[in-house]
């Protein structure tokens, strides 16, 4: 039986899961070539070796090369099992990749059986006709990064050879898992849930590799902690198969938050998925898992489930120090959700990453809303705009189906968009940006340019440093406070609103503030957006800023900056090796809007009328 996420949380690729799958992760030959002169696999002299998937300029690889290398060479041989060998009309063998950063190409046996551009999303080649030997096969990578090229999707990996200010030492080449997969010769490729929270239904579209026959079947099985919910026989249209499930106990209908997913009730229903012949004889069989919820903006409120939601956020880079973007190990990924969790947040903004689906499969599971951000250029011109949006595009297709994302963030701070109040095309690209999503994906917020000069979006994201919680309360106490601030006040010098823009509903949210740092020693490298002396400094400062963001009653959300430091940005709660700066049960406190913790979260004192107001509503966050 299919091994679920519980049992092996290595699987690359949790929302479609089988059992016959082989982690290619481990040695690897490796080569620079600085001239960019080599063409093929046999032009490349392999005089390295490295640790695969971490990249050559951390420690993990093995390398710890931090110059500038825009071309690499990868090689390894794989030896395959009987049962791994392809066998034609019967079953095939796919070889995936992660994420490569920034542009791969991929040859089995000399044979050239995959391009892609974009460094954080994933890619795959059907090899079994490359494969040219039973026992088993050569597999080349040259991967192309060019540290400074500003038009490429980089976000904060430094274009200098030196990290400088809030950027960080870069990601080159293979930074995710390369994985073997065993699949039929007919076998699903792609699943896409639609949650209908209102209808109690599932809509899963389920695409295959070709046109199946018309005597064959698709069985569908939902289920939430092993109780049936739904079974359904449908068959396909070509490559495509429809189902529309009606979420049901057997024994009766649940009540309604026993199938809905939210933080403080993580639903995940089971899927099964499986392929019949005219015979009934299985083909091919996957399992997947969704989540039940809706995310939307009105009237100026974040709704989660169709009910007001107060979102805790708090900035991420997920960047660790002897592995960079690449997670030290899976187990990395989980603890990093869990930490989190564990200080009081229920989200989490990954800023300017496109992360493993490990960590979004956690954030599923463990209960902890995700908006969804890109890595972005630092130019605008026509190659970087295609470069973004084909990313972008790529981005929200993988992601669609984790409950955990409830907005997506295509562009952050004008980035890539350096002009935007003055020039006409740059709005253009970014109202196309906010509109193409949403095309796309219509069941979820989307913010076309977090932080400043918005002209789309669902939601007003605004950037503001301010150091103490009284300029806070000025700024965003109440809605004549907003207006004003709209108006007047350039938080971060630059307007919020641009183009004519005028609030329209949206919901507003403080999506960054704090920054605060300990103050550094005399020859420390340091970077922040304030200073303080001691831990309990730093603590009693962020409950100065959180009182004064939760007594807002125009603000439905925070994201604090940021989680943990990372290189020179010193500003983390927690310390780059993710031990904490202060006592995390009294951030937690903090983030909560209680007084101190207690066992199982129970309201012990709330100071202020405005909390006293959302009491009802901050528990429904937890």
């Amino acid at each position: 039986m299919l091994s679920n996420m519980h049992d092996d949380p290595h699987y690359p690729r949790p929302q479609l899961r089988r059992p016959e799958w082989r982690d290619l992760s481990g040695p690897w030959r490796f080569a620079f070539d600085d001239e960019n002169s080599w063409r093929a696999p046999g032009d490349a002299t392999f005089d390295r070796e490295i640790q695969v998937p971490f990249p050559p300029e951390s420690e993990l690889s093995g390398l710890r090369e931090t110059g500038y290398h825009a071309v690499v060479w990868y090689a390894r041989r794989v030896d395959l099992s009987e049962a791994e060998r392809p066998v034609r009309g019967e079953r095939r063998l796919v070889l995936h990749f992660g994420a490569v950063d920034y542009r791969a190409s991929v040859w089995v046996d000399g044979h050239l059986v995959a391009t892609h551009e974009g460094g954080h999303t994933p890619f795959s080649a059907d090899i079994s006709e490359a494969v040219g030997r039973a026992d088993g096969f050569e597999v080349v990578v040259r991967a192309e990064d060019d540290p400074r090229d500003l038009a490429q999707p980089r976000g904060k990996q430094d274009w200098q050879e030196v990290p400088h200010v809030i950027w960080y030492h870069r990601t080159t080449g293979i930074w995710q898992t390369v994985w073997l997969e065993v699949v039929p010769d007919m076998f699903v490729e792609r699943l896409k849930f639609l949650p209908d929270v209102d209808r109690g239904e599932l809509r899963l579209t389920a695409r295959f590799n070709r046109d199946v026959s018309a005597d064959a079947s698709v069985h569908v099985k939902a289920s939430l902690r092993g109780n049936v919910l739904a079974r359904q026989v449908v068959y396909a249209d070509g490559r495509e198969a429809h189902a529309v499930l009606g979420l049901r106990h057997t024994s009766g209908t649940p009540e309604r938050h026993d199938l809905l997913w939210s933080p403080k009730r993580p639903n995940l229903i089971d899927v099964e998925i499986e392929l019949r012949d005219a015979s009934g004889a299985v083909i091919d069989r996957v399992e997947s898992y969704a989540g039940l919820r809706s995310a939307e903006v009105r009237d100026g409120q974040f709704l989660l489930n169709g009910f007001p939601y107060y979102l805790r956020l708090v900035l991420a880079q997920n960047y660790w120090p002897q592995s960079h973007l690449a997670a030290p190990s899976p187990g990395h990924l989980q603890r990093e959700v869990e930490l989190v969790k564990e200080l009081g947040f229920n989200g989490v903004r990954i800023h300017q990453k496109i992360e493993d689906p490990r960590f979004l499969y956690w954030c599923d599971r463990v209960g902890l809303v995700v908006w969804g951000e890109i890595a972005n250029a630092y130019v605008f011109d026509e190659d970087a705009q295609l470069r973004l949006t084909s990313e972008w595009l790529e981005a929200v297709r993988r992601d669609f189906n984790h409950p955990c994302v409830v907005a997506w963030v295509p562009l952050n701070e004008s980035w890539g968009v350096p002009n935007l109040e003055r020039d006409a095309l740059q709005r253009h690209f970014v109202k196309g940006l906010y509109h193409l999503t949403k095309s796309l994906d219509p069941t979820r917020p989307v913010i076309g340019n977090d932080g400043w000069q918005h002209v789309a979006g669902d939601i007003l994201g605004i950037h503001d440093y301010a150091f103490t919680g009284d300029v806070l309360r000025e700024r965003y106490g109440s809605h004549e406070q907003l207006a004003h601030t709209f108006e007047r006040v350039q938080p971060h010098f630059r307007r919020i609103l641009t183009d004519g823009h005028t609030r329209r509903g949206e919901a507003v949210m403080l999506t960054e503030f704090g920054g605060l740092s300990l103050r550094p020693a005399e020859s420390e490298r340091w970077w922040g957006y304030g200073t303080v002396g001691s831990p309990d400094e730093l603590l009693e400062k962020y409950r100065e800023l959180v009182a004064a963001v939760l007594e807002s009653n125009v603000l439905m959300g925070f994201c604090y900056t940021q989680l943990t430091d990372t290189e020179q940005e010193t500003n983390g709660l927690l310390r780059a090796d993710r031990t904490p700066k202060v006592d995390p049960a009294k951030l937690r406190a903090v983030n909560v809007g209680f007084a101190h913790s207690v066992p199982g979260d129970v309201i012990n004192e709330i100071h202020t009328d405005a909390q006293r107001r959302d009491a009802d509503l901050r528990k429904n966050t937890e």
